[in-house]
């Protein structure tokens, strides 16, 4: 007994039992085909996907590759709108190559000469019913988008009334806490732990992940906007224009959306634009040099330990070949000499690279709110740039041929508009003077030192030196000799 294989196909999930669309009602009729012509079913391939749209039909490319190499001497589908929707050119190569192919409804067989015409035009007219089809949804969509209602499912913290307008649900509270803690700095997978461990669900119900956390944050219908995807391929929505090429707005009347300034730092942070002001949690420290030491055997971490800095890794059982100590006493007082020099050193007239990172790290301890402007609007040049060649690299993979290549040019025009708008505020912080005088005089310098708290020695201390590398002693019980063992980063200015 010969072998055939089944295709069924349906374009949207129906109810069973109505008509011949459902994958069981198609099943039984191919195997009736198939016992009366005394054929066995050898597989069955399924696909509930569009037979139009570019979407890869998995179980159909299959099918077509078994019935290309002669696994099986023919292939039954439905009817002739179930197979292929892309007019004549689908099927005429099939039949020139000699494939057989049964189309149960319309009583068609590519084996028989007088049903090869017939298949052909029923091929193109399934193509046009589709075109019919298709233009249709594009214009119903295309009207409702243009009025401003929401299409499909209302996304996460959001409710859709019956006039497709957005309103506020218990979980939009969620929706700001995300775009907060990421504006303050927290990564997404944080937030995401956070949320999981106050038990609050995610939009799909479970645990809440990265991704989810990503897809908020860059959304503009949080903004309050109605969103298109430009491509299957492309990360995230954009806003929607109308042929007027103006936003549209997707909100029912009163409902507020999430800030604009909030939006935008969350997106900065995350981009690496701009830093959060949450920096990691750790313990206060009671040591001058806490943080700032590294083992040269391994790179850990060396805090105190009795009256010396120690590798973390060797006390903690990791193995490290060269484990660092110092005596707590002998390094602070090398460190402190080391970096009261090179600060008196270093000009402040001069253009010298470590005073102009000390003149920007004094200037964020004593103006931090100045300080944090000037971040913001230089943080603010840096994502604008990058929304520029965005757009551009987004031009260039044919992201904008299709319906919204009219808008590219109003785009451009608005992402330059916004970066030069971004360049004179932050030109306009350029200009800030800070106080150095301390610094340009060892004697000022070393009484402030005298004067000033633990804390403050820190923070003195981390405005000129990033990290201090500490090698092990030549021997136990050697002398400290910081000039051999100490080799420290001094700060550099800021990238910008």
């Amino acid at each position: 007994m010969e072998e055939i294989d089944l295709y069924l196909r349906k374009s949207r999930i129906t109810r069973e039992g109505v008509e011949a669309l459902t994958f069981k009602t198609q099943e039984e009729r191919g195997r009736s085909w198939a016992d009366q012509h005394n054929y066995r079913v050898r597989k069955i391939w399924k696909d509930n996907l569009s037979a139009w749209t570019d979407t890869r039909r998995p179980d159909f490319e299959k099918a077509l590759g078994a019935l290309r190499r002669k696994e099986l001497p023919a292939l039954w589908c439905y009817a002739v709108d179930r197979f292929d929707r892309k007019g004549a050119g689908s099927v005429i190569q099939l039949l020139d190559a000699g494939a057989r192919i049964i189309f149960d409804y319309e009583r068609l067989d590519s084996a028989n000469p007088r049903d090869r015409e017939r298949i052909i035009t029923d091929a193109e007219r399934a193509k046009s019913a589709s075109d019919l089809l298709s233009h249709r949804v594009r214009d119903t969509k295309q009207g409702q988008r243009r009025r401003g209602e929401w299409l499909g499912a209302a996304p996460y913290g959001l409710r859709k009334d019956k006039a497709g307008k957005l309103h506020h649900t218990k979980d939009w509270e969620t929706v700001i806490r995300v775009l907060a803690e990421v504006a303050d700095g927290l990564p997404p997978r944080a937030v995401a732990r956070g949320l999981n461990a106050d038990l609050n669900p995610s939009p799909k119900g479970g645990p809440w992940g990265a991704s989810t956390i990503r897809r908020i944050v860059y959304n503009p219908v949080y903004e309050g906007f109605q969103v298109v995807a430009l491509s299957r391929d492309y990360t995230w929505p954009v806003a929607y224009r109308d042929d007027a090429g103006r936003r549209v707005r997707v909100f029912a009347d009163g409902v507020e959306p999430v800030s604009a300034d909030l939006v935008a730092r969350a997106r900065r942070v995350h981009a690496g634009h701009q830093r959060g002001k949450l920096g990691p949690r750790v313990g206060k420290a009671s040591h001058l040099l806490t943080g700032l030491l590294r083992c040269a055997g391994c790179g850990s971490k060396m805090p105190t330990s009795g009256r010396s800095y120690v590798c973390n890794g060797h006390a903690m059982g990791k193995p490290c070949p060269a484990p660092a100590s110092a005596m707590r006493v002998r390094i602070e007082d090398y460190v402190f000499g080391e970096w009261i020099s090179a600060v008196s050193a270093a000009g402040v007239d001069a253009g010298d690279p470590l005073m102009i990172a000390v003149a920007e790290r004094w200037a964020a301890l004593t103006a931090p709110e100045e300080t944090e402007q000037a971040r913001e609007a230089l943080a603010a040049v840096k994502a604008a740039e990058a929304a520029v060649e965005r757009l551009a690299n987004d031009r260039a993979k044919g992201l904008y041929d299709g319906a919204m290549g009219k808008h590219f040019p109003r785009l451009v025009a608005e992402a330059e508009e916004t970066l030069r708008d971004a360049r004179e505020l932050a030109a306009s912080y350029s200009g800030q003077s800070v106080d150095l005088t301390m610094f340009d005089d060892s004697d000022m310098l070393e009484q402030s030192w005298e004067a000033a708290d633990l804390p403050m020695r820190r923070d003195l201390l981390r405005i000129a030196i990033d990290k201090i590398t500490v090698t092990q002693a030549v021997r136990r019980g050697a002398v400290f000799d910081g000039d051999a063992r100490c080799t420290i980063e001094w700060a550099t200015p800021a990238e910008e």
